[in-house]
């Protein structure tokens, strides 16, 4: 983008007046003076224009990292053109704030590197980038500022509290009863060839004799327990703010990550949704750990939205993704409890856990198990507390 400065502003002024004053009342030196202020603006126009040839590299280390944990960004610029890269002012942008960058009088194939920590005090996808170059003439006249390189995201994520209970399975017999398992049970699948490696005893020898080969059993694992996390991001449910942060949102994406963390350790499937739609933005697909995107880069990114709970309790009644539903909410959602406490028939453990409220929940509400917490670090205290799943 290309602006005068208020020098170029008065100096372009004067030469229009000159001019006119000259022309108008027949003075040459008038007009030579107005055909110079405008010949100055021209030639520093022409010289803000040169484009300097820069190659901008930029990497994040690390690029995913837990609230409060140490980032830098390491940025360096190399002067890949012909000319020296002179009255060149830089600066990258890092978040809601400015990094200077030393650009002035770069010599051509040289480089220059800069590095600096990334904000990681808010949870959130802080944007880093794209380098902005200004270059300015040398009577400073003219402002001429270009974008070099990307944007390079780093991921913050929620704190990470160590929990140490997990659910139990629902193991369901063919007689309808449903029984609690804590590491699920072993079902016959099917049936395939024998390969070097397999243990004798899942032989079954009865069909390797039919067919005359031998064929070993396959076994899953059908009750194995699935939690679903269902994270509160509607606005109403977090209505309080300290310096236009909710708190008690903190707290509970602090909880979601913990709660996906430990399942995922336990090698427990998982699933984690949200009640209003999620933001597009960089790519948050990868594995369940979060590295390389997933639950957690989510959680990075999750905001507050204006929406209502029933589209969300509708889905899960509907698609029973699990048996253990971990509902996280604010003090506004206290009063959704019996919404949530109505999926207990696809549900058979329902676990509630609300931040940042007034005042307890009465026992048993709505026949849930309620954990009132003031933020994530007492939510996993009390979480390991809970046996009753």
């Amino acid at each position: 983008m290309s602006a005068l400065t208020a020098r170029g502003v008065g100096l372009l002024v004067a030469a229009v007046v000159l001019l006119g004053a000259g022309f108008r009342f027949a003075y040459p030196e008038l007009t030579l003076l107005g055909a110079a202020a405008g010949t100055a603006v021209g030639y520093a126009l022409a010289t803000a224009a040169w484009r300097p040839r820069l190659e901008v590299t930029r990497s994040a280390d690390p690029d995913r990292v837990a609230r409060g944990e140490p980032a830098a960004m390491t940025l360096t610029v190399r002067n890949a053109g012909r000319l020296p890269a002179a009255s060149l002012v830089a600066e990258d942008r890092c978040g809601n704030r400015s990094v200077p960058v030393p650009l002035l009088r770069l010599r051509p194939g040289r480089d220059t590197t800069v590095r600096y920590d990334v904000p990681t005090s808010r949870r959130g996808v802080v944007p880093v980038g794209p380098l902005r170059v200004t270059r300015r003439d040398p009577l400073g006249l003219v402002a001429l500022a270009r974008p070099y390189g990307g944007t390079v995201p780093v991921w913050v994520h929620p704190r990470i509290h160590p929990l140490h209970a997990v659910p139990t399975g629902a193991g369901r017999s063919l007689d309808g009863r449903v029984d609690k398992v804590p590491h699920g049970s072993i079902t016959f699948d099917s049936l395939r060839e024998y390969v070097v490696g397999d243990e004798l005893r899942r032989v079954h020898w009865r069909t390797s004799a039919r067919v005359g080969e031998l064929m070993v059993r396959e076994n899953v694992d059908t009750s194995l327990p699935r939690i679903v996390v269902l994270l509160d991001n509607r606005a109403a449910a977090h209505p309080e703010r300290v310096d236009g942060v909710a708190e008690s949102f903190e707290s509970a994406c602090e909880a979601a990550a913990s709660v996906v963390t430990a399942a995922v350790r336990e090698d427990l499937p998982v699933a984690l949704l949200m009640v209003a739609p999620e933001p597009s933005g960089p790519d948050t697909t990868g594995d369940e750990t979060g590295h390389g995107g997933g639950p957690l880069d989510r959680l990075a990114a999750a905001q507050l939205a204006d929406d209502v709970l029933q589209p969300a309790t509708t889905r899960l009644r509907r698609e029973r993704l699990g048996d253990t539903l971990v509902f996280l909410t604010g003090p506004g959602g206290r009063g959704d409890l019996g919404a949530v406490g109505a999926l207990r028939a696809a549900y058979p453990s329902v676990v509630v856990g609300i931040f940042g409220a007034a005042d307890p929940a009465p026992p048993g509400a709505a026949g849930l198990v309620v954990i009132d917490a003031p933020d994530g670090a007492a939510f996993a205290a009390e979480w390991d507390g809970v046996r009753r799943w």
